[in-house]
């Protein structure tokens, strides 16, 4: 086979892996990725022996895709599994155990029916592992290119054409789209039309997480799950759920530590309005109720008559927004692509 130079935008998991198979079969492989990290939404951070996930926090355990990766990227040997299976559900005054697969059916899990319940598996060091190693597996005759945004992607008889950010222009065999659909609207749209432009449309909805730390010793619950889902967000300020992150995954805390990560669901205008720090402050109102159900209060104080609980202050509080939609990829110049453009 003739060896192809190829481009390929976007250096998550599905650019890392087309980048390294094309490689490996021979072609010349251009990989361009906009920001300074590989990985896309998974986005791990370790600091003091804590794994803080600002993105996925794993892969479902029965996956037949992501452990063949792992072997690609010589960390076969760094998947941990789940710890807990049990999984809860807040009524408003406590927490009700659910049935094994219950809590993903709730929350709307894109997954077969036969994974639900069946648990996650991850990485010793957070997901961000994978792709980290995987950008280390590519070799030489793959051109890893960091911050280094791609405006547009179009053809012209016998090439694709790839326009930098920085206004040069570059020419390849084919070129592999690997990113949001929204961005790939706009990569697409000049080259493609009103194809490309549909996927604006794409459902998008907006998550942000808020992962706190805390001494073992300041949490009265005994943290044996997974976590919990809010059926009715309303009843604990937004929260749709939490996750005992330590008591889920090993790994994700030092021993007399504890971690948990809220999940919200807010608005566009919420994340474009409200800070990081914002979310993440001991006065938001979700942070409060959690103490009032979970931490231990480390003292209580009085004003107007009122008698709250004043909460044990988190040892590192990290609020992660982001935008969560369906992946997705197109290729230019193959006959495995859902959009045929030849040059």
């Amino acid at each position: 086979m003739k060896m192809q130079r190829i481009a390929v935008i976007g250096a998550g998991i599905a650019g890392l892996t087309v980048a390294l198979r094309r490689a490996r079969v021979g072609d010349e492989v251009s990989l361009f990725e906009a920001n300074a990290r590989v990985g896309g939404q998974l986005w791990s951070e370790t600091q003091g022996g804590f794994v803080i996930e600002h993105g996925a926090e794993g892969f479902v355990a029965r996956s037949d895709v992501v452990p063949p990766l792992a072997l690609e990227a010589d960390i076969a040997n760094h998947v941990v599994e789940q710890l807990e299976q049990r999984s809860f559900r807040f009524d408003g005054r406590g927490l009700i155990e659910l049935a094994p697969g219950e809590a993903g059916r709730l929350l709307g899990f894109q997954v077969p029916t036969d994974d639900l319940g069946r648990g996650i598996r991850s990485f010793r060091h957070g997901m961000s592992e994978l792709p980290e190693r995987l950008a280390l597996a590519l070799g030489a005759q793959v051109q890893l290119q960091m911050r280094h945004a791609i405006e547009s992607v179009t053809t012209r008889p016998g090439a694709v054409t790839v326009l930098h950010a920085n206004g040069q222009s570059l020419d390849f065999d084919a070129a592999v789209v690997a990113t949001t659909a929204r961005s790939a609207a706009s990569l697409l749209g000049g080259g493609i039309g009103a194809p490309a432009y549909a996927l604006q449309e794409s459902p998008l909805l907006s998550s942000l997480t808020v992962t706190l730390a805390y001494r073992r010793d300041a949490i009265a619950h005994p943290l044996d799950g997974t976590g919990f889902i809010v059926p009715e967000p309303e009843q604990l300020s937004g929260v749709r759920a939490v996750t005992f992150s330590s008591s889920k995954l090993p790994h994700r805390a030092p021993a007399d530590h504890a971690l948990v990560r809220l999940f919200f669901r807010p608005s566009e205008q919420d994340l474009l309005t409200l800070s990081d720090a914002a979310w993440a402050a001991p006065q938001n109102e979700a942070w409060r109720l959690l103490c009032q159900y979970m931490v231990l209060p480390s003292g209580l104080s009085s004003r107007a008559g009122r008698m709250p609980y004043r909460c044990s202050t988190p040892l590192i509080a990290r609020a992660s927004p982001r935008w969560k939609q369906r992946s997705w990829a197109a290729r230019f110049g193959s006959r495995e692509r859902r959009f045929t453009v030849r040059g």
